[in-house]
């Protein structure tokens, strides 16, 4: 939100259009699919997707497979993509505040909760998988 609202008083374009203009298209429709892939493995393996519900499973399927965190990935793609899209420099310097926030902050203590609800299996997941990519 502070992105869009820095955008709205402060546009200042950074990036040509002709560069711009697809690159942004392919992080956004990439995002989308990253998203929806991580969505659909964790509804294959019963698993709820909201954080405030209590993990059933690891998932390793999907985009699983190569990122612990590809939701988070996929909203940060999402964020880079639409700042190049709209041109956007508020929204490509709120990206770095944000995605200190999920790694510093909120992927720790989803890692801690995993650590503790699934102790042998998610120590092998995270031994064996890269965290973003």
């Amino acid at each position: 939100m502070l992105g869009v609202l820095g955008h709205l008083v402060w546009h200042d374009p950074f990036m040509p259009r002709v560069i711009g203009l697809p690159l942004g298209t392919f992080l956004v429709v990439a995002a989308v699919a990253l998203y929806i892939g991580a969505v659909r493995a964790f509804n294959a393996t019963g698993t709820p997707v909201p954080g405030n519900q209590a993990a059933t499973a690891i998932v390793r399927t999907g985009p699983y497979r190569l990122s612990r965190n590809p939701i988070y990935l996929a909203f940060s793609l999402l964020q880079l993509g639409l700042a190049l899209l709209l041109n956007s420099v508020s929204l490509a310097i709120t990206l770095l505040p944000a995605f200190a926030l999920m790694a510093l902050v909120v992927v720790p203590r989803e890692e801690r909760y995993l650590e503790q609800r699934f102790p042998s299996e998610y120590a092998s997941y995270k031994a064996s998988t890269r965290r973003w990519l």
